[in-house]
């Protein structure tokens, strides 16, 4: 009996449609030149030079963040020295944390933040970017806004430190891993705050360019872990300012984690055996999330009734940090179906 049902043709038809992954090895090969490509990046340091000696703004507040920091440095080392037997007294150490180290360490982190936010803004105006009208009339959303994004920043420092004390039981290797994606983090923040990204799509594209980002934090955090925790805080305040320029001047890879590798139309995905995402930050997700949860309540949201989808409000209350201009974020399992071709 004739049919008009070809087995070959139809199994033919599902073949070209089959999910296409790249084999263990070319996968673990392609993180490996991602993270070869961050550790490059990191070391731009002509491009930083060029960047400072070409323009006078960023000279003056690459300047001032130097000398105050070399002169807390300095004095840090020069009074542990000099009073290091006094400072063990327990009523002397307290008197030194109340009038030297909080006040210092106060003032630094204040004139450190408005320097870096000024030398990144300069940076990527010199750069051709735009930005969102930061001269909006202060009103009740946007002190909201203004509180929810203090917050997100707040608990995405002590998520850090907290995650950094937990991994440091892990010997030798433990601390400087979680410093390398910490310090990748805040040395591109001010780059995505200038497009315009929220909270959420900055974590997921760290934790979906991890390979890189590890790389491009290593040689900052390596510098961070030979003395006190103070020192170390200081030190990270001196070579912060140019990390930023060159974060400003990176471009991490890949620019689909999700499909590197496309031949003749072809989408190959990364081997499922090595991971593409790295939840690093899921907690400070959560945490995000009930922020703005308690934010949206105490902003009089009609019948106190709480949103559907956390995270949609999270992107929303995010993105209006820089007067709602930024660009809006499309997730990418969204954009990606594996096993299908890829429509945009």
């Amino acid at each position: 009996m004739a049919s008009g049902h070809h087995p070959q043709s139809h199994l033919g038809g599902h073949a070209t449609s089959y999910p296409l992954f790249l084999s263990i090895q070319e996968s673990a090969l392609l993180q490996l030149s991602y993270a070869t490509r961050g550790l490059l990046d990191a070391f731009r340091w002509v491009l930083v030079g060029g960047t400072i000696a070409g323009d006078a703004e960023t000279r003056a507040n690459i300047s001032k963040s130097l000398l105050l920091n070399s002169f807390c440095l300095v004095c840090l080392y020069v009074l542990d020295m000099l009073f290091l037997d006094k400072w063990m007294q327990p009523s002397l150490g307290v008197l030194y944390q109340l009038l030297w180290v909080l006040p210092v360490v106060g003032t630094s982190f204040y004139l450190n933040g408005s320097w870096c936010t000024l030398i990144a803004k300069r940076t990527y105006r010199l750069q051709g970017g735009g930005g969102a009208d930061a001269s909006q009339g202060v009103t009740y959303t946007g002190l909201l806004t203004a509180i929810a994004t203090s917050a997100y920043r707040i608990v995405m420092v002590f998520t850090s430190v907290v995650i950094s004390f937990a991994l440091g039981f892990i010997p030798t290797v433990g601390p400087g891993w979680g410093s390398c994606f910490f310090v990748g983090y805040y040395c591109f923040e001010f780059v995505w705050i200038a497009r315009g990204w929220s909270l959420s799509r900055r974590v997921r594209y760290l934790e979906e360019h991890w390979a890189y980002f590890l790389a491009f934090g290593f040689p900052s955090a390596a510098l961070c872990t030979w003395g006190s925790s103070l020192a170390n805080a200081v030190v990270f305040a001196l070579i912060f300012p140019l990390y930023i320029i060159m974060a400003m001047h990176a471009r991490p890879v890949p620019d689909d984690p999700y499909s590197p590798q496309q031949d003749n139309d072809v989408i190959r995905h990364p081997s499922p055996y090595i991971p593409i995402r790295i939840p690093i930050f899921g907690l400070v997700m959560w945490l995000n999330d009930a922020i703005v949860r308690i934010v949206s309540v105490g902003g009089g949201g009609r019948g106190g009734r709480r949103p559907a989808h956390s995270r949609a409000l999270s992107d929303a209350v995010e993105s209006l940090e820089l007067g709602g201009g930024g660009e809006q974020f499309k997730p990418t399992r969204a954009r990606i179906n594996i096993g299908r071709r890829k429509m945009d």
